[in-house]
C-alpha cells in the first residue's frame, strides 16, 4: 500500500512538472510582442528629489524645536525643589514630550510614504509612456541590457 501511495505521488509530481514546463514554454513561444524592460536607481531618484530635500529641512527644524522643548523641560525640573511636585512634573513633561515626539515621527513617516507613492507613480507613468512592461529597481539587478530610466524619472519627480 505504501509503494502504491509513493508511486502515485511521484506520478502526480511528474505530471505537474511536465504541465508547468508546457505552460511556461507556451507563454514564451506565443509572445509576438517585444518585451521592453527598464531599470531605475530609486535611491538616486529619492536623493535628488526636491520633495525629500524639503522634508529633510522640515525634519531638522522639528528636531531643533523638540530639542529646545527638552531643554526647557529640564530647566523646569531643575527649578522645582519639592520632590512630590518634581515627580509629578517629570511624569507630565515626559508624557508630553513623548506624545510630541511620536506625533512628529508619525507625520514624518506619512509624508515619506506619500513621497514614495509619488515617486512610484512617476516611475509607472514613465514606464507606460515609453511602453515598458517591467521596471525593476537597479539595486536588485546584477546584469541588464534594459534601458536605465533614472534620469527621466528624476526630471519628472518634483
Amino acid at each position: 500500500m505504501k509503494k502504491v501511495s509513493k508511486l502515485m505521488t511521484i506520478a502526480m509530481a511528474a505530471v505537474l512538472a511536465i504541465g508547468s514546463a508546457n505552460v511556461a514554454t507556451a507563454a514564451v513561444t506565443n509572445s509576438n510582442t517585444t518585451f521592453k524592460y527598464a531599470v531605475v536607481d530609486v535611491p538616486r531618484v529619492v536623493e535628488n528629489s526636491q520633495q525629500v530635500a524639503n522634508l529633510k529641512k522640515q525634519r531638522q527644524e522639528q528636531e531643533r524645536l523638540f530639542s529646545k522643548s527638552l531643554q526647557d523641560a529640564q530647566k523646569k525640573l531643575q527649578a522645582e525643589s519639592n520632590a512630590t511636585k518634581k515627580k509629578a512634573l517629570e511624569d507630565s513633561l515626559t508624557k508630553s514630550l513623548n506624545a510630541q515626539r511620536d506625533k512628529m515621527n508619525q507625520e514624518y513617516a506619512q509624508k515619506l510614504q506619500a513621497i514614495d507613492k509619488s515617486i512610484s507613480a512617476v516611475i509607472a507613468q514613465q514606464a507606460k509612456a515609453n511602453g515598458y512592461k517591467l521596471v525593476v529597481a537597479k539595486s536588485v539587478v546584477l546584469y541588464s541590457e534594459g534601458t536605465d530610466i533614472t534620469n527621466d524619472v528624476m526630471k519628472a519627480v518634483k
